[in-house]
């Protein structure tokens, strides 16, 4: 079954998009991930990822990202031409109360990232490219107790780290998100984030 979920996300290692973060949320509504995400629930447009990251690309030496999210199966989807939601501090934000949050990152030199937080609390972020080498490396990267046992593949890296997510939240990802218009926000720098944003980034 698990070699059946992971084909399932064989898109998400394709060369296009090359960069993106999915982030998976329960417990919320789509305002309060927003606002975790430093986002004005009020200040909404509906745009296709493609338009978001048309639009970014046209301030690309500035602080600009945009947010979009929808909701599925009382699952809040947020999805980034960006890396809000690879960024420990926004995840426990998400998850504060009750919720739990999943991010899949990968960026356009090839890094990955996947991250999960529970109750407020970070329980587990890494880079699946490091651990295919793990063996090798020293010191070994921790695998978080809900991502043991999966074996990471070179050229699937992505769609095993979607298939870890639908696995860990019960809830697939679409590719079709991708191309719909969903309702964007215009979010806050990471430079907001608290009196010491450095902080933000530690798990």
């Amino acid at each position: 079954m698990w070699d059946d979920l992971v084909a399932q996300y064989a898109w998400a290692d394709a060369d296009e998009p090359e960069a993106y973060t999915f982030s998976v949320i329960s417990g919320k509504t789509e305002d309060e991930v927003i606002r975790a995400f430093g986002g004005d629930p009020a200040a909404c447009r509906m745009m296709t990822f493609a338009e978001s990251v048309d639009e970014q690309a046209s301030h690309l030496y500035e602080d600009y990202e945009l947010l979009r999210v929808v909701t599925v199966d009382r699952h809040v989807i947020a999805i980034e031409w960006g890396f809000h939601g690879s960024i420990p501090e926004i995840a426990r934000r998400a998850s504060a109360g009750g919720g739990e949050f999943f991010s899949v990152y990968r960026n356009v030199n090839a890094r990955y990232q996947v991250l999960h937080a529970l109750d407020g609390r970070v329980d587990g972020v890494f880079d699946p490219f490091d651990l295919e080498d793990a063996a090798w490396m020293d010191p070994k990267p921790e695998v978080p107790v809900w991502a043991e046992g999966i074996t990471f593949h070179m050229g699937a890296l992505c769609a095993e780290s979607f298939a870890l997510m639908e696995r860990t939240m019960g809830v697939a990802v679409d590719p079709a998100w991708m191309d719909a218009s969903l309702r964007t926000v215009l979010l806050a720098s990471p430079s907001t984030l608290g009196s010491d944003p450095a902080a933000a980034w530690l798990p």
